[in-house]
């Protein structure tokens, strides 16, 4: 299996992530929202949005390791950020930086931000999903 990560000519290039994936496989694996809680539930970064963001990226890690995965498999990303504005990109941007370092990723899957009123929990300021594709 290999997904393949693209900018293409004609479409603004982004250096945190690629416009397109192209996934030759024939798994489909879909991982819920993950956000900031870490094993025993215990909340992460309460405040804190790149802190919350580490957390997430790190979840969908382990995540994707239990089924045999990485990183390298994710065609999708979709962030669903609380109260967006523009001024939290910089947060956003430090903590899927920090994840990345610490799980090795040199460039993030396409991904789409969506900015709500509100997640499950209040003191909640991000969730992120993820589609992998394997073999």
């Amino acid at each position: 299996m290999a997904i393949t990560l693209v900018n293409p000519a004609g479409l603004p290039k982004v250096d945190l992530y690629r416009q397109v994936a192209v996934a030759t496989g024939s798994r489909m694996v879909f991982i819920a929202g993950q956000v900031a809680r870490d094993a025993d539930g215990g909340k992460i970064g309460e405040g804190d949005l790149a802190a919350q963001v580490e957390q997430c990226y790190l979840n969908l890690g382990i995540a994707l390791a239990e089924v045999g995965a990485t990183f390298d498999d994710v065609a999708k990303v979709t962030v669903y950020f609380v109260g967006w504005h523009p001024d939290l990109i910089a947060h956003y941007v430090e903590g899927a930086g920090r994840a990345a370092a610490k799980l090795g990723i040199t460039a993030l899957p396409p991904l789409t931000g969506i900015g709500v009123a509100a997640l499950a929990e209040p003191d909640l300021l991000v969730e992120i999903e993820a589609t992998a594709v394997l073999d």
